[in-house]
């Protein structure tokens, strides 16, 4: 499995929900901070995207896709001299809109979902992505297509399972989203998304996420992928934003965590799969980088 697929799944939503809404004409919604991530994608018409704290507004157009992962509150209006109004003001006319034939629709109409993602492995994707990842180009647009119709005619012609079905095509768009934002953006920044975006470095990820239990060092990554170690250690650091091996010792600590949770597999056993002589030493290391000990991390009692 590559590294994008290997963390990805690591983010199991702990809730989410799917659907759709419009934004009617001379219309501008508020929405609140939010937690988790936020991926919706325009089915038709078009609107302004603005997030707090992001100078310039988003333009989005018919097929174009956006994640917000940071949770700031945002806007989308049909017109940006228009003041939003709360969305849980307009809940009533947005759901009575929604139910309106395809032919009724006027304005905008957005599907998507809203995902809960586990805290400790949330962390990982969300500190390397920007506050809007924008889906734009017509290429991207059209591998989204697909998706997009499939939920819409879920949201419009409910069938059995249609729920379940709904849910797993945001989760898919959302997936899809980030690996178009990995092709296409992910050139300049700091963050593990960004180093899969270099090949050398992605390379290293892969020796990493396939052999977490191996004792490597700075020179043997640096080898494997064909560079000095200086340079190799450099470039790492400039790309994900954290030497080699605290980014090794980062990935052990969130597959330990994940065994803790799924498994009843002693403490000792999981930190020898992962690479550690010692009970001890392992637990040092989950403490440092997720906050808790082993055992409260098992017992669901992460810090805060």
């Amino acid at each position: 499995m590559d590294p994008l697929s290997e963390v990805l799944a690591l983010l199991k939503p702990q809730s989410y929900s799917a659907g759709g809404f419009g934004v009617g004409h001379d219309l501008a919604i508020q929405f609140g901070r939010h937690d988790g991530i936020k991926c919706y994608a325009v089915v038709s018409g078009h609107c302004w995207l603005r997030v707090e704290g992001v100078p310039e507004p988003v333009h989005l157009q018919a097929g174009e896709c956006f994640i917000l992962p940071r949770g700031l509150p945002f806007s989308l209006a049909t017109d940006l001299s228009l003041t939003p109004i709360d969305f849980h003001v307009l809940l009533p006319q947005i759901r009575a809109a929604a139910a309106l034939p395809d032919h009724q629709i006027t304005g905008n109409y957005l599907a998507g979902g809203h995902f809960m993602l586990s805290g400790s492995h949330a962390s990982v994707l969300l500190q390397s992505l920007p506050p809007i990842v924008h889906i734009a180009r017509e290429s991207d647009r059209a591998v989204m297509r697909w998706s997009l119709e499939r939920m819409r005619e879920e949201l419009r012609d409910p069938q059995p399972g249609g729920a379940l079905i709904t849910q797993q095509l945001a989760y898919m768009m959302l997936i899809q989203a980030l690996r178009l934002h990995l092709a296409d953006d992910a050139k300049t920044g700091t963050g593990w998304l960004f180093a899969l975006a270099d090949k050398q470095m992605s390379a290293a990820l892969a020796c990493m996420h396939e052999e977490p239990e191996r004792a490597w060092t700075l020179q043997s990554l640096a080898e494997r992928v064909g560079m000095s170690r200086s340079i190799f250690a450099l470039r790492f650091k400039q790309t994900a934003g954290a030497t080699p091996m605290e980014y090794l010792t980062r990935w052990r600590m969130l597959l330990a965590g994940e065994k803790l949770k799924a498994s009843a597999e002693p403490i000792a056993a999981i930190a020898c799969s992962l690479g550690y002589d010692s009970e001890s030493a392992f637990s040092k290391a989950f403490r440092r980088v997720l906050g808790c000990s082993p055992r409260q991390h098992r017992r669901g009692l992460q810090a805060v």
